[in-house]
């Protein structure tokens, strides 16, 4: 048995957050929805992270009269958005991202919406799916170790850290079960990967 840690650098998402949530979020349906991020933070808060979104939220709907479609504003404002977001070890070889809403800063009517409403759920849940597509290149044990031990390797436990002037990592810890003979296997993949570095 082995024990792993990998600790994969997120400084390149927290520097494109902001577009990753507008590709994520942004929307302009003319009788439903309107959401613009205008800027987006990730930052440590180990073993978590936060999101901090300010964006501008309207509700529109439609009516029909005399042949016309008629647009009407419902509610509508800017909001500061805060969503922890805690990784969790899941199936041997995968992170999941447990969204939780932290604080909300919202004009109005708009506040109770994001706290209570269908509006705050699916912000935390696109959101977190927007992070976790975002990481799962880099942060997975098959990305990482050699053939040999990919399908032995499980992983424990993760979590967010503060790799130092506020740059956001991901530390994940997990082991590798493998027989002896794997063992020399394993030593002769990773002098291969040392060599052609």
């Amino acid at each position: 048995a082995f024990r792993l840690t990998l600790q994969a650098d997120l400084s390149d998402l927290q520097q494109n957050a902001t577009a990753l949530l507008r590709t994520a979020l942004n929307k302009s349906d003319r009788c439903g929805e309107h959401i613009d991020i205008q800027h987006a933070d990730l930052s440590p808060a180990a073993p978590a992270s936060i999101v901090t979104a300010q964006l501008h939220y309207e509700r529109w709907a439609c009516t029909k009269a005399l042949g016309k479609q008629t647009a009407h504003r419902l509610v509508g404002g800017n909001a500061v958005v805060e969503i922890k977001l805690t990784p969790v070890a899941e199936e041997a070889h995968t992170v999941r991202l447990q969204p939780e809403l932290d604080t909300i800063r919202a004009d109005g009517s708009l506040g109770e919406l994001l706290r209570s409403g269908p509006i705050g759920q699916m912000l935390r849940e696109k959101i977190s799916q927007a992070m976790v597509s975002a990481m799962q290149k880099g942060t997975t044990f098959s990305a990482t170790l050699p053939p040999v031990a990919q399908e032995y390797a499980s992983l424990q436990s993760a979590r967010f850290k503060d790799a130092g002037s506020d740059r956001l990592a991901l530390v994940m810890d997990g082991e590798i079960h493998i027989s002896s003979d794997q063992v020399q296997l394993l030593k002769n993949q990773l002098k291969e990967r040392v060599s052609k570095q």
